[in-house]
């Protein structure tokens, strides 16, 4: 499976942006698709994902209201819409999949997603 994230760039707050994914490969297998997201000397935190099976989507509590994850199922493409847009959005954005469970626990974890694309940096400027 390979992922292929873009659409990052620099933008005002109070902006918008919307990330693409481009998936190729088995990527029916994963229980869920995920947006991360990571600034230098941090972890890498979850932003959202999208259930396959019925398109329930999941957020953090920190881009609720704000951020829409979406499918394109036709182009393969997993998108993150981000709106009103903060500083603090400001971020290395990785997309990712390969979970293989179904409880809700493991959407959140990083570890249980197998494989990442490659990351699109987010700037977000006061």
């Amino acid at each position: 499976v390979q992922l292929q994230a873009s659409g990052g760039g620099l933008v005002q707050a109070g902006g918008s942006l919307r990330l693409s994914c481009a998936a190729s490969g088995r990527t029916f297998s994963s229980v869920v698709m995920g947006w991360f997201r990571q600034t230098p000397g941090l972890e890498r935190d979850f932003v959202a994902a999208l259930r396959r099976s019925d398109g329930r989507t999941f957020y953090a509590d920190s881009v609720k209201g704000r951020f829409t994850i979406s499918r394109d199922n036709a182009k393969n493409t997993l998108y993150l819409h981000m709106n009103s847009l903060k500083p603090e959005d400001t971020a290395v954005y990785y997309c990712a999949g390969g979970v293989t469970s179904d409880s809700r626990a493991y959407y959140y974890t990083e570890n249980a997603y197998h494989y990442w694309g490659q990351g699109t940096q987010v700037t977000v400027s006061s």
